[in-house]
């Protein structure tokens, strides 16, 4: 390949997706390609597809279109999620010149011989039992934080999610590779590492999906906890039946990771969670937020909640409002119900109408923000430690504290990728919060 070759990534979706977008693209630098930013003109167009929410599909078009704009010679490849669920669909999206399933996107650079643009979309993808080896990732590069790749595929069988049909088998990297893994991303500077998967809670089975667990998650986020040179750990998303007390309780006292946990939920209803089949009932999300109250009263709580899911009456919609309200969280991630193809949910009775998904989902909306201030609030007054990111933004950077609450303040790029220990002190008019700081240090 000559050296001037340029290839740009668009990722949609979540931040497993993002972890994997960086490793191809390391792939393709190692090949002596040259990244450039989407933007771009650039040789091939490479766009990493979701199928959780219904938008990332209509947007995979335009995005499509952006590509052809920059260089209308360039070359399409569609991976991901949606590849392997709907390859025809999207290879027959005019300018795509190649769709690579599950197994195949991590070799995406085998696939590109000439690089001349295809009259028809070439496809490439497996069936998704083939889908059972596991490729680690991470992402690296553009952000003070990494997205560190532990598990893939997931062996629940919830009734509205495509992702065991896009992804497959609950899978799990090796203790050794992910303590490899964040090792070198130590060595990058950078000073946090989010963990990502389908199903984390879950991880431990072996690298081609048997169900012997090598190790717990619990003691995955020990050893990680020991990694020199990482100043911060993040579980990402966690199921609450696999969110156990010791964990909770490791992470109240460990030296890295930090007092936040996002736990879907999906519904307050226990019909509807059964309808679902989730596997716990809204009792033991309640004992599963009491217990992190108890150890870390100051620790920010997310949730993930589904409106509009079939046989969501007023009633059980009320019950999820009423018990979400009640709940002492501090932000909700809300979702409106799709319909998927292929998901037992699609052929359920009692369909809520879509204009009554879309209220109930600005409902929620508008309680996730009236929860986020109240915790920030609960805030005020505390020390904490911030970590500044690297945009400039209006003439502001922001920051995260170790328990997610977002600051800001005016643009220093002396502060960026510092963690600092700083006082919060108000709420500004957008949201953020305020503070002040003795001396910046870094720490």
């Amino acid at each position: 390949m000559s050296p001037s070759k340029k290839v740009a990534f668009y990722t949609l979706g979540c931040k497993l997706n993002f972890s994997e977008t960086s490793t191809i693209a390391r792939s393709f630098e190692g090949e002596g390609f040259q990244r450039v930013d989407f933007s771009e003109k650039a040789d091939i167009y490479v766009i990493n597809t979701c199928s959780v929410t219904e938008n990332a599909d209509k947007r995979f078009k335009t995005i499509v279109k952006h590509a052809q704009k920059a260089n209308p010679d360039a070359f399409v490849a569609a991976v991901g999620c949606y590849a392997q669920l709907k390859p025809q669909e999207l290879a027959d999206v005019d300018g795509v010149d190649l769709v690579l399933g599950a197994t195949e996107k991590f070799k995406i650079t085998d696939y590109l011989n000439d690089l001349s643009k295809n009259d028809f979309g070439e496809v490439h993808s497996c069936e998704i039992e083939e889908a059972d080896f596991y490729v680690g990732s991470y992402s690296i590069g553009d952000r003070t934080r990494a997205f560190l790749k532990v598990q893939d595929g997931c062996d629940y069988k919830c009734t509205y999610c495509t992702i065991p049909l896009a992804r497959g088998i609950s899978r799990s990297d090796t203790l050794e590779n992910v303590l490899n893994n964040a090792f070198e991303i130590s060595q990058q500077g950078i000073k946090e590492i989010v963990l990502t998967g389908v199903n984390i809670g879950d991880y431990g089975k072996g690298e081609f999906g048997n169900k012997k667990h090598e190790h717990t998650f619990l003691e995955l986020v020990k050893a990680l906890d020991e990694v020199e040179g990482i100043e911060r750990l993040r579980i990402s998303s966690i199921e609450p039946n696999l969110l156990k007390n010791e964990t909770i309780d490791f992470v109240s006292k460990s030296r890295s990771f930090v007092p936040h946990f996002h736990i879907p939920l999906q519904s307050g209803s226990n019909d509807i969670l059964k309808l679902m089949r989730r596997r716990y009932m809204r009792e033991l999300y309640t004992e599963r937020v009491t217990k992190i109250r108890e150890v870390m009263p100051h620790a920010c709580i997310g949730v993930d909640v589904i409106v509009g899911f079939p046989g969501e009456t007023d009633e059980r919609f009320l019950e999820t409002y009423q018990f979400l309200n009640e709940l002492d969280i501090s932000y909700l991630h809300v979702f409106t119900y799709s319909e998927r193809d292929n998901t037992p949910a699609a052929e359920m009775e009692g369909v809520v109408p879509m204009k009554v998904r879309n209220k109930r989902s600005k409902m929620l909306r508008g309680l996730s923000a009236k929860k986020r201030r109240a915790f920030y609030e609960s805030q005020l007054g505390t020390t904490r430690t911030v970590l500044f990111e690297g945009e400039n933004k209006e003439g502001y950077i922001h920051g995260f504290t170790e328990n997610y609450v977002k600051v800001k303040a005016p643009w220093n790029p002396e502060l960026v990728n510092t963690l600092q220990e700083i006082t919060l002190t108000e709420i500004d008019e957008d949201g953020l919060v305020r503070f002040k700081v003795s001396e910046m240090v870094s720490i």
